[in-house]
């Protein structure tokens, strides 16, 4: 389900312009973080205050988001969001490769859940970059709207490497180099692995 919400939410954020779209592809984004962190996934019940200020943040960041056009607040907003995937992210590995000791393809569909977390992730962070620096995000005068920023995030993750999108400066060239790398080192190294030994009870369980 998580998923299926994430894969949906970046359609919708790629096909459908304005603040209806924006509203209902974030809708889709909270709605999968709200699966992820309920009390049943998290680790221990320490965890759960920490999950619920996250959401709550989360929300907060939504509406402020769509709501407002001022730079601080939306760069603010980035940031939380960002966190609460981070969050979220760590909780599903968590959940796949302790919790889950057979690997189903429950387990599979969790791993790239996460996966597409991090392109979310980082496609927060560059946001965040947009909205407080004064200087463009991208060369050759490409926009730094939300649909540009997530083809860059997501194409930087998977090395695709087409070159029409490049980060104009700092920090934004840092980030683009921590997302292939972490992107990378995620799907060659954890999916990979769960693939390869997908229907059986791992080690040391």
């Amino acid at each position: 389900m998580v998923f299926l919400l994430l894969a949906a939410s970046f359609l919708l954020a790629a096909f459908l312009s304005g603040t209806a779209g924006r509203t209902v592809s974030w809708l889709l984004y909270v709605l999968a973080l709200l699966i992820v962190l309920r009390p049943a996934i998290l680790p221990g019940p320490r965890w759960r205050w920490p999950s619920r200020i996250l959401l709550v943040g989360g929300l907060a960041a939504t509406v402020a988001a769509v709501a407002t056009h001022d730079r601080i607040i939306r760069g603010i907003a980035s940031l939380w969001l960002a966190a609460l995937l981070a969050f979220a992210i760590a909780t599903v590995v968590w959940r796949v490769l302790v919790r889950q000791k057979v690997v189903t393809l429950e387990t599979i569909f969790g791993a790239l859940a996460a996966y597409l977390m991090i392109g979310f992730t980082f496609a927060a962070l560059l946001g965040a970059v947009a909205q407080f620096q004064h200087g463009a995000l991208f060369a050759q005068g490409q926009p730094s709207n939300p649909s540009t920023i997530q083809y860059f995030a997501f194409v930087t993750m998977t090395t695709t490497g087409y070159g029409d999108v490049v980060a104009a400066g700092e920090p934004a060239r840092t980030l683009a180099v921590a997302d292939a790398l972490t992107g990378q080192i995620f799907l060659v190294t954890l999916v990979a692995r769960l693939v390869s030994i997908f229907g059986t009870t791992r080690s040391g369980s």
